[in-house]
């Protein structure tokens, strides 16, 4: 009787052990995705039609509408490195996102979000956003994050001028 209850208890605790190891690589695996750039999403386009792809780019302000009673929100976001090395080497955050504001030859791509409209939507915040692209290149995001230039001006005053 003793060894019925030993065997269930280890195989109780195996399943247990394998069960939490799964969820622990599933939620791992699914949280690692990193930004792709406007560069990288136009390039790839074909093949990543409705999957789920996370990207960052620079608001273009002039470029932002908002209609309140439906709370859909369009903008186009410029092309920025995606590599914090390089953006470093650039001059820093602050002065990548007004550069690629200003550049009229950077990359650029629509998007599309349902939402309230967030106080940091405005000309040169960094938009990080989830969701995926339509067949007419359009991102539907699903997920919308920004970040305030002057919140890299603080963090490197010299540039807050340039």
């Amino acid at each position: 009787m003793k060894k019925k209850t030993n065997t269930k208890m280890i195989v109780g605790v195996a399943v247990i052990v394998l069960a939490l190891a799964f969820l622990i690589y599933s939620t791992t695996r699914s949280s690692t995705q990193y930004f792709m750039t406007v560069e990288e999403l136009h390039s790839r386009q074909a093949e990543l039609v409705g999957q789920n792809v996370r990207m960052s780019g620079v608001v273009l302000g002039d470029t932002i509408t908002y209609d309140p009673k439906t709370l859909d929100i369009s903008f186009v976001v410029a092309q920025i490195p995606g590599d914090h090395k390089m953006i470093e080497e650039m001059g820093g955050m602050s002065k990548v996102l007004a550069d690629a504001a200003a550049d009229p030859l950077a990359e650029r791509i629509t998007i599309h979000y349902t939402g309230a409209k967030p106080d940091l939507l405005k000309h040169e915040s960094q938009a990080i956003v989830s969701g995926s692209l339509d067949e007419d290149g359009v991102f539907q995001a699903s997920e919308l994050l920004l970040k305030c230039p002057s919140k890299y001006e603080s963090i490197l005053p010299d540039q807050a001028g340039n």
